[in-house]
């Protein structure tokens, strides 16, 4: 999916025609789940489309660094290739403004949690 992680925010690509940007675009309520060592996590929020410059800019070196040779094309990102789950370029980039995150233990000391965001 090339999602990554940085500076607390959550961030993945999707090419526009693909079902998920087409969803997207017509309601943005989105998860996001990730399997860690001992940990599952699940973000949940609203999926924004991110198209400014200067964002686009410090994504693309944060993507660039894990090994994604991609680059930004106008309010979009390209590359010689991206996950076959993202269709062909370009590809958005959204940002996942998570107001809840769960998370489950599958190992000692074992348990749940869920942090909320935003709300009182």
């Amino acid at each position: 999916m090339g999602a990554v992680w940085t500076d607390g925010e959550v961030y993945f690509v999707s090419g526009p025609g693909t079902r998920k940007s087409r969803d997207l675009a017509g309601r943005p309520a989105a998860s996001l789940s990730v399997h860690l060592p001992r940990l599952d996590v699940v973000f949940e929020g609203m999926a924004r489309r991110v198209t400014d410059g200067p964002t686009l800019e410090r994504l693309i070196k944060v993507y660039n660094d894990s090994g994604w040779p991609a680059e930004v094309a106008g309010d979009a990102f390209t590359g010689p290739y991206s996950a076959p789950s993202a269709g062909p370029p370009p590809w958005y980039l959204y940002r996942l403004e998570y107001d809840a995150v769960y998370a489950v233990a599958g190992a000692e000391p074992y348990g749940a949690t869920r942090w909320r965001f935003g709300t009182e």
